[in-house]
Order: C-alpha cells, then sequence, then structure tokens
C-alpha cells in the first residue's frame, strides 16, 4: 500500500506542479477580476459533478465490487460488471450533460445566486462559458470508471498520470488559442473539454492492455449492477462532503464583492497540493487494499492498513498544513503575483490560504476513514454525517457572511471547521462500531508527529524574517531555500523523536512485491 501511495502521490505531484505553472498563467492573463471569476464558476460545475458522480460515488461503490469479482470470479466476470456499468454510466451522462446544457442559466442562477446581480454582460459569460466545459463531465466520469478498473486490478500509475494532460491541454489552449476566440477564458474552457476526452483514452487503452478493454454492452441490471448502484446513491453526498462544501462555498461567494470567487480559488489550488498528492493518493490506494483484505477475511490486516494509512495521514498533512499557514503570502507571492494579479490580491489570497490549511489534515483524514466504511459496503453511514456537515458549513457560511469583516477568508474557515466535524465523527463511528481502533504505534507516534511539525513551523518562521520572500526569481529561490530548511528541520525532528523511521519507511518502498 506503501508503494502505491508513493506512486499515486508521485504522478500527483506532477500534475500540481503542472497545474500551478497553469493557473499562474490564467492569474497573469485573468487577474481576479470578472472575467477570472467567470471562468472558475465555469470550471467548478463539471468538476464538482465529476467528484460527486464519477470519482466519489461511483468508484466508492464501484471498486469494491470489482475487486471482489476480479478476485473471487475471475477477469471475465470483473470485466462484464465493468462494461454494463460503463454502459449505464454513459447515458446517464448523456442525459445529465444534455440538461445541464439546456437549462445552464437557471442551474448558475442557484448554484452562483449573485451572478445576475452583476450584470447581464458576465452572467452571459458564465453561461457561455460553463456550456463550453460542461462536456467534460461526460468523458472524466467514464475516465474515473477506468480507473477504478485499473486501481482494482492493482495498477495506478496510468490513472494517476491521466491528470497530467488537464494541465497541459489548459496551457496550450491558453498559449495558442487565446488569439483565435473571445476571451483567454474561452480558450481555457476549450482546453478543459478536449482534455477530458484526452485522459479517457489514456485509461481506456492502459485498462486494454492490463487485460480487460471495457468495450460497449447492453446495459443489464444484475444483482451486481444492482448492489453498486444502491450504494451510489448514498455515496453521492457520503464521498463527496468536500466538494458539496466547496459548491456551497461558490453560492455564498457569489453574493460577495467581485474577485472573493476568484481568491478563494488561487488559495484552494495551493491547499489541494497536499491534499491531492497525499489525500487522493491514501483514498485511491486504500480502499481496494481494505477491500481486498475484507474479502479475504483479513481482518486483522484491514485494521493495520487503516493504521499505517492514518500514520502516512499525520507524518504528512500536519506538517503540510502548519508550513501553508506559516509561509502563507510567500507562497501566494512567488507563485501568482504578476500580471493582472496585484500585491494587494496577493495579501487577500493568503488569509484565505491560511484558513483552508487550518483544515488539511481533517480534509486529508476523511480520505483515509471514508474507505474503512466503503470496503464494507456501508456508503450510508457517511452521507448522515456528511449531510449534517454540508448544513454546518452552510450555516457557518450564512453567519460569517452577515459578519461582513471575514469576506472570502470566513468562507474558507467555515469549510475547514466542517472538515474537522467530519473526521471527528467518521473516526468516532468507526471506533463505537470496533471497525476500527489505534494500535500501539499509532497512539506512540501521533504526538511526536505534531511536536516535529511545531518546530519546524518554528524554524519557517524565524527563516521568513532572515530571508524575506520577494517577486520573481530570487523571491522563488528564497522560497526554495526556507522550504528545504523546514523539510530538512521536520525529517530530522520526525526521526530522532521516534514518530516516523525514516529508514524503514524508505526500504518499504524499495522492497519488491
Amino acid at each position: 500500500m506503501l508503494r502505491h501511495i508513493a506512486t499515486i502521490g508521485g504522478w500527483t505531484m506532477a500534475s500540481r506542479i503542472l497545474g500551478f505553472a497553469r493557473d499562474m498563467l490564467i492569474a497573469a492573463k485573468l487577474g481576479a477580476g470578472p472575467i477570472a471569476d467567470a471562468f472558475f464558476v465555469a470550471l467548478k460545475l463539471p468538476n464538482l459533478f465529476r467528484r460527486l458522480f464519477g470519482e466519489g460515488a461511483f468508484n466508492a461503490a464501484f471498486i469494491p465490487a470489482f475487486t471482489q469479482a476480479y478476485t473471487r470470479q475471475g477477469v471475465a466476470a470483473a470485466q462484464q460488471l465493468a462494461e454494463r456499468l460503463g454502459m449505464l454510466l454513459a447515458l446517464w451522462l448523456s442525459v445529465l450533460v444534455v440538461l445541464g446544457m439546456v437549462f445552464m442559466p437557471q442551474v448558475l442562477a442557484v448554484l452562483a445566486p449573485g451572478f445576475p446581480a452583476r450584470g447581464e454582460a458576465q452572467f452571459a459569460l458564465a453561461v457561455e462559458l460553463t456550456r463550453i466545459c460542461f462536456p467534460y463531465l461526460f468523458f472524466i466520469c467514464l475516465a474515473a470508471l477506468m480507473s477504478g478498473v485499473l486501481n482494482g486490478m492493482g495498477r495506478f500509475s496510468a490513472a494517476a498520470a491521466a491528470p497530467v494532460f488537464f494541465n497541459l491541454l489548459a496551457m496550450a489552449a491558453l498559449l495558442w488559442l487565446t488569439p483565435f476566440v473571445a476571451t483567454p477564458a474561452h480558450a481555457l474552457s476549450w482546453g478543459v473539454t478536449v482534455s477530458g476526452a484526452v485522459q479517457l483514452g489514456i485509461v481506456w487503452f492502459a485498462a486494454a492492455r492490463a487485460g480487460v478493454p471495457v468495450l460497449p454492452r447492453a446495459p443489464r441490471i444484475g444483482p451486481e449492477e444492482a448492489t453498486v448502484l444502491r450504494r451510489m446513491l448514498p455515496g453521492v453526498l457520503g464521498a463527496g462532503v468536500t466538494q458539496l462544501n466547496l459548491a456551497v462555498d461558490m453560492m455564498i461567494a457569489s453574493l460577495m464583492p467581485v474577485g472573493a470567487l476568484s481568491l478563494l480559488y488561487y488559495a484552494d489550488r495551493v491547499a489541494q497540493l497536499p491534499l491531492g498528492v497525499i489525500g487522493a493518493a491514501i483514498g485511491t490506494a486504500l480502499l481496494p487494499a481494505l477491500a481486498g483484505h475484507l474479502s479475504a477475511g483479513k481482518t486483522l490486516s484491514a485494521h493495520r492498513a487503516m493504521n499505517r494509512a492514518l500514520e502516512i495521514t499525520l507524518a504528512l498533512a500536519l506538517p503540510a498544513a502548519l508550513a501553508l499557514m506559516v509561509l502563507a503570502l510567500p507562497i501566494i507571492t512567488v507563485l501568482f503575483q504578476r500580471g493582472a494579479f496585484t500585491a494587494g490580491n496577493a495579501a487577500d489570497a493568503a488569509v484565505v490560504l491560511v484558513a483552508y490549511a487550518s483544515g488539511l489534515p481533517a480534509f486529508i483524514a476523511v480520505k483515509a476513514l471514508a474507505p474503512g466504511f466503503f470496503a464494507r459496503g456501508d456508503t450510508r453511514t457517511p452521507v448522515y454525517i456528511g449531510l449534517f456537515c454540508v448544513a454546518l458549513n452552510l450555516g457557518l457560511n450564512l453567519a460569517f457572511l452577515w459578519w461582513t469583516a471575514l469576506g472570502a477568508p470566513g468562507i474558507a474557515l467555515a469549510t475547514s471547521f466542517a472538515a474537522w466535524v467530519n473526521a471527528a465523527a467518521l473516526a468516532w463511528m468507526l471506533r463505537r462500531r470496533r471497525l476500527w481502533r489505534a494500535d500501539r504505534r499509532l497512539r506512540r507516534a501521533a504526538p511526536r508527529i505534531l511536536a516535529a511539525a511545531l518546530g519546524m513551523a518554528a524554524v519557517l518562521g524565524g527563516a521568513i524574517f532572515v530571508l524575506p520572500v520577494g517577486t520573481g526569481f530570487m523571491g522563488a529561490a528564497a522560497l526554495a531555500v526556507i522550504c528545504a530548511l523546514g523539510a530538512g528541520a521536520y525529517a530530522a525532528a520526525v526521526h530522532f523523536s521516534g514518530g516516523l523511521h525514516l529508514g524503514a519507511t524508505w526500504r518499504a518502498l524499495r522492497r519488491r512485491a
């Protein structure tokens, strides 16, 4: 599992680095104004549905069923299950995309209620851009199914590498297509849709090479398909709580002054680096591992896998969160402060980043805890917890909207608080049902990891006073030196305190299966 986490995390890191390059181009071309707000709404909508119906709910229900069919009945049975569900998913997505394209003005009036009040021109631009981006939903949800097939067979590289092409094609469209369309935002929107088709082609080809070429098959709802669909329905909320909370953020931010949506986007992109590299990698690798252990009746191995996943979560998420909080302004300055993105925009986005970073360990812990339910076919419990957290987030957002001094940081703070409640409730429910409890190794490591992370934060705080960070190449070089100092300080502290034995971890990564 640790090797799989490293594989997924490595490819996700490459994708995130390219994503920063893409966002730097967007910040320079669009800044934090009305056109940027319109594009970020257009991008948010298909991504929301992708996480709910594709990577989130569908994979939470599909991967355990596929893994069970693959291990117990063989490749042919697993392939038939994937083909029938793939056709059902394609039909459902086709209807959703067509309805979304037709009723896009009404959809945006609900999800971005503040846009109509900003003027007819900006609302019309947001509708047009969203219609261009929306077919991306069809391609990327089918790509999520193919990724689930690969993950269920223990193959993670192709599915983790495919998102790299999203960033490459978005940058290519921004650089070369912009002169031929109305605005840079139009070019970006076309790049998003094309990248979805390319990602689907990559993972389909990888599955075919692995011996499971998922081909069109007449849809039929048998017992296995019915089980997946039944588990998927509650999982739409259970696996997508974070995305629903971000959708609530978008709704509230659209009611704020121009630029609030853009500030939330830029800050969230930075917070998404550790969330994607650590959280997505752990959740993706843990679910098939747990499903395999439970299918084989190895309950103790399932408990051990959960504890090691949470240990990795703490060891990586705590220092990442504290580093982002201490270095928020230098990071935003180096990444985005150029062109249309001003120093004032950087200062405002840095405050939002601190608020998002405060919830980062909880966001990642949810990725490690939710598979404990999904691997057992329980998608209902995360739903009930998720519904409560969505309601809590909405209530806090409305409260902070009235308290106008908080602005966009208040939205991020509400989302982070809801994430902590979500993680705590999942952990409590798992322990109450005797599905997980912290073993001695995890209880011993947790306080040592926290102490090492706090020591690293102190080192970083002193370093930014000694070595101020500005814009341009020198600013990037100074930030790189500070990050290297912090990483070295944390590695030494966590190793010598016994929180994480780096030598044993390295040997586990190198060990052949």
